[in-house]
């Protein structure tokens, strides 16, 4: 009976140190892709009424997999995106256009949510400025 439990035992030991050991070079094995703006936040400053309402946010895929972005959600309709839907593979550089509808007149903040297979899920940038009436 007790050298049944010393068996056991070790032999429980040595699974588990077999596990962690598997799980540490399992992380250097793991492929993913990482998204990395260059600014998550664009600010338009005091633009004109109906001036172009179009700006661009550059990323780059510092990861070591192809990063796809397979949606952009911006917070109302006044914004619309514009993205490649080819993969980006690791090192190389994408952009995504915004455009903002710049007809209403005043302040305003939006969001964009960028949903891709990039590390740490969804990414939500900002766009943020002034309208004033043309002169």
């Amino acid at each position: 009976m007790k050298r049944t439990l010393n068996t056991f035992i070790i032999l429980v030991l040595a699974l588990g140190f077999f596990n962690a050991t598997s799980a540490e070079y399992d992380k250097y094995d793991t492929k993913v892709a990482i998204i990395k703006f260059k600014t998550e936040v664009i600010n338009y400053g005091t633009v004109e009424q109906n001036s172009d309402g179009t700006r661009i946010f550059t990323f780059t895929n510092t990861g070591n997999a192809p990063l796809l972005i397979t949606k952009v959600k911006t917070s109302c309709g006044c914004t619309v995106p514009s993205y490649s839907k080819a993969p980006i593979l690791p090192g190389e550089s994408g952009e995504l256009e915004i455009k903002y509808n710049t007809k209403k007149l005043g302040a305003f903040t939006k969001t964009v949510t960028v949903t891709s297979n990039a590390e740490g899920g969804n990414k939500i940038l900002k766009i943020k400025g002034n309208i004033i009436a043309a002169k």
